[in-house]
């Protein structure tokens, strides 16, 4: 039913916009070009469906179904929006004519073509977006910097440097030599440590085969920690037993340990320079409505004194809201992902800044402050299900902790 609901869905818009390729020419050879691709992207998008996909999830041949069928599909429907207003207007001409002029016979005007010209320009921007996200967008990494203020930072920390990363997304990487990019600008930063803040994989561990001696080869001085987040858990996959998927978390657990990566699973360290401390937490993924709850925030912050300046680490940034921002054991700053920023927005810095996900998560890119407390939601260093970016680009984040008041 879901495929019959959708393959109706498409061939209505399909007709739609196939009525503005004819009021713009009566070359039959482009009509049946328009025709025939419009089928061959449907008919993969459902061949692609319906083979074995052992590693589960949106990767490899699936993942470009989703990418092509989107975009085709985003451009149609802002046609189709724009077409059938001028129908609504067409109809109301039509009807107003008879009413008026009961003498003339009910004509319905033609379409205009200037206005099938306009629809077209104007759903070609998003289409010709979504494919430059597939194609490049999706590797074409920023470092964002900020310099975040605390009174309350041990001196010796002042300057101290984090580089943060989220949501590799092993399994739907396919250009090895972007990747190996990617990595390279990491270490460039010269960080003190790198924090990774969850979704290794899709959903299996063995996604990180092919990639573990490309993020091995991550370090700062102070080394590199990281924390589960949902996908990392296996649970958008069939496993043919409860043990078969835990077996799997413990191979994903010893791919971090493999690369050298410090796991925090609802705990802590101490970074300590020049005899002075601050507190290193990890939470497991905790995400509000059906996601992953295992973070236990009490737990991983156990024994720590609420004057001691800390830094966290929670995947999903509904923690945040949800207990991490007023809890009574004051946690300085919070690394977040999750989001993605949805892979699709627009962003003007200092300026405007848009993506849908913003209606679903409260904080969803960049640095946030509430009761004098930080969180920066990263944008996610890979792709998931459309595998693109659009106007949310891939993105290394450097936060550089100063003490004292922020300046004027």
């Amino acid at each position: 039913m879901r495929w019959l609901i959708f393959i109706c869905f498409y061939i209505v818009i399909d007709i739609y916009a196939f009525q503005a390729v004819k009021t713009l020419t009566k070359n039959n050879w482009i009509h049946i070009s328009f025709i025939v691709v419009s089928l061959i992207v449907l008919a993969n998008f459902i061949f692609q469906f319906n083979q074995p996909n052992p590693a589960g999830g949106f990767s490899g041949g699936r993942a470009y179904a989703i990418g092509l069928v989107l975009a085709f599909m985003v451009g149609k429907i802002i046609l189709t929006l724009l077409l059938f207003g001028e129908d609504i207007f067409r109809i109301l001409a039509a009807t107003y004519h008879k009413i008026f002029t009961p003498s003339s016979s009910f004509v319905m005007p033609e379409r205009r073509k200037f206005l099938s010209q306009l629809a077209l320009g104007i759903a070609a921007i998003p289409f010709a977006s979504l494919l430059y996200g597939m194609y490049w967008g999706k590797y074409n990494y920023k470092v964002l910097k900020y310099s975040l203020y605390f009174e309350d930072l041990p001196d010796a920390f002042d300057g101290y440097r984090l580089t943060q990363i989220s949501d590799i997304h092993s399994g739907s990487f396919d250009n090895k030599e972007k990747i190996e990019y990617g990595v390279d600008l990491i270490n460039e930063q010269e960080s003190d440590v790198v924090l990774f803040t969850g979704d290794l994989v899709n959903n299996k561990a063995t996604e990180m085969d092919v990639w573990k001696s490309t993020f091995s080869k991550i370090s700062a001085k102070d080394g590199v920690f990281s924390v589960l987040g949902n996908h990392d858990y296996g649970d958008y996959v069939e496993w043919e037993s409860d043990a078969a998927r835990l077996a799997n978390l413990n191979d994903l657990k010893n791919v971090h340990a493999d690369m050298g990566w410090n796991l925090l699973l609802n705990e802590h360290r101490f970074l300590g320079k020049d005899g002075q401390r601050i507190a290193l937490v990890g939470v497991e993924n905790w995400g509000a409505g059906g996601f992953k709850k295992k973070g236990d925030l009490d737990l991983a912050g156990k024994g720590l004194a609420a004057e001691e300046f800390k830094v966290l680490m929670s995947h999903d940034p509904s923690y945040w809201q949800e207990k991490i921002k007023s809890d009574a054991n004051n946690y300085h700053l919070t690394l977040s992902g999750h989001t993605h920023g949805m892979q699709f927005g627009i962003e003007i810095p200092g300026w405007f800044r848009w993506s849908p996900v913003q209606y679903r998560y409260e904080n969803w890119a960049g640095i946030y402050q509430e009761f004098g407390r930080h969180i920066n939601v990263n944008r996610g260093f890979g792709y998931l299900a459309y595998p693109g970016r659009v106007g949310i680009w891939p993105e290394i984040t450097v936060i550089e902790l100063r003490k004292g008041p922020k300046p004027a």
